[in-house]
């Protein structure tokens, strides 16, 4: 089965679930949620779903004796990611998990318990709903969705299959950012009113996208997935569709300032915003084949005169604020530095009180990664599936969060100031900013639940 309309009519055919009202390619697949026991060693079947640059950070989770999981399967799209991975995974785990290109095959296992979703963004969501719909714990990657609307939907599919849903969001089970985040909810800067995050990198030119034969092992149709069908144009599978246009990808915004929104929304304990204003542009390297803004300036307004803050700069690496990327939290009575090495508290004086630094490290602008956040955040996964953690980041939390990504890129791409619901984020003063909400599907992929 080489094309991704034949692993579909596969899915279709053999999975065990079935009658659950969710539709997949007009073919009018149903799909009943079954609910599996786990062993009563607590041991759960995991499969990792795309194989690229976050890989790292589910070495130790997996490999570690006391997650009591087994690697069942690795799967991607590109023959020579599962043949790489296999042999990373091999230094780290005793048995040899099995090579999975398909996808639909892999969901459609009634062994496998959860899944690791770190495929390419127009993924995600997707992938996470179709797993969840076939009965799977789903953990995926930062940002949970391409568009508003898939974030709406995964908390749908949430509520209706009964999975746990975590993004990677794995700040959030940082124990230094866990504890600063507590004591600011506590009053210890008085009234938290002014998240600044930021982000500050050096990536360098791209290559103009250009026509050119699908590379050797890539099954570009099933990479596509949900996306409009498009010729396959060079360096666009692994890793330059962040740049190339909306299809894919979700810019610098989607891809970094979601870790730092993450943070900012938690600390202040906001949720929609009232209004958004960007001002964002394209200003390295005009005649390359970058395509969206690299650099931006976003300002959220939230009810209770609360306000967010975004400084990204993908292509200046300019530290305005003495680091690669974090977020300052303003109080009445203090502030607070936090970012992925722990934290500072000031009094309102500016004089540093307290600090707390990670003994640990986990990479901060670098590619890919892995470390101490994301082991202990793929663990509250798992523990959480079996009841024994509460779940650090929900998928409600998740989706709000990576909604600030989005209404950041669409005020880019309308060239308009934002006002919205507060009770939804849906915005309320341009029809065509909502036309962005949601994106269009390749027909027989559109989701129906």
């Amino acid at each position: 089965m080489n094309s991704e309309k034949n692993s579909r009519r596969y899915f279709l055919k053999t999975s065990a679930v079935a009658a659950v009202g969710v539709t997949l390619g007009g073919l009018g697949f149903t799909a009943k949620s079954y609910a599996r026991i786990v062993g009563s060693n607590d041991r759960l079947n995991v499969a990792i779903v795309g194989l690229g640059r976050r890989l790292g950070a589910f070495y130790e989770p997996i490999a570690d004796k006391n997650s009591n999981v087994q690697l069942v399967y690795l799967c991607d799209v590109m023959q020579s990611q599962m043949t790489k991975a296999a042999d990373s995974f091999s230094k780290h785990i005793d048995y040899t998990p099995k090579l999975e290109g398909d996808f639909f095959k892999v969901i459609a296992d009634p062994s496998v318990d959860a899944v690791i979703n770190a495929t390419p963004d127009h993924w995600h969501a997707p992938g996470t709903w179709l797993a969840t719909a076939a009965g799977k714990h789903v953990y995926v990657e930062k940002p949970c969705s391409h568009n508003p609307y898939e974030g709406e939907l995964l908390i749908k599919a949430q509520k209706k299959f009964g999975k746990v849903i975590q993004m990677g969001n794995q700040q959030r089970s940082a124990p230094e950012t866990i504890e600063i985040i507590r004591m600011i909810h506590e009053g210890i800067i008085g009234t938290a009113y002014l998240a600044q995050a930021f982000y500050t990198n050096n990536r360098g030119e791209v290559v103009v996208a250009k026509k050119a034969p699908v590379p050797e092992g890539l099954n570009w149709e099933l990479w596509q997935g949900p996306a409009p069908r498009k010729a396959y144009e060079h360096d666009t599978w692994n890793y330059n569709w962040h740049w190339y246009g909306w299809d894919y990808g979700t810019a610098e915004t989607g891809n970094n300032a979601t870790h730092e929104y993450d943070i900012a929304r938690w600390a202040l304990q906001v949720e929609f915003p009232e209004k958004v204003i960007v001002d964002a542009e394209k200003y390295h390297w005009k005649e390359d084949g970058w395509t969206v803004y690299d650099t931006m300036d976003a300002t959220f307004k939230f009810p209770g005169n609360k306000t967010i803050k975004w400084d990204g700069k993908s292509r200046n690496n300019y530290e305005t604020f003495k680091a690669g990327r974090g977020t300052i939290i303003y109080g009445t009575e203090g502030s607070v530095w936090v970012d992925r090495g722990g934290y500072i508290l000031y009094d309102r004086n500016g004089k540093e009180i307290r600090r707390n630094q990670s003994a640990g490290k986990e990479g901060g602008t670098q590619l890919g990664g892995g470390g101490d956040m994301s082991t202990l955040h793929v663990r509250n996964f798992f523990q959480a599936i079996r009841g024994k953690e509460k779940q650090r980041s929900p998928i409600d939390e998740g989706a709000t969060s990576t909604l600030l990504c989005h209404l950041s890129n669409i005020a880019y791409r309308t060239g308009e100031v934002l006002e919205c619901d507060t009770k939804n984020g849906h915005i309320t003063n341009s029809a065509k900013a909502m036309k962005l909400w949601k994106r269009e599907y390749e027909k027989g992929w559109e989701p129906a639940f």
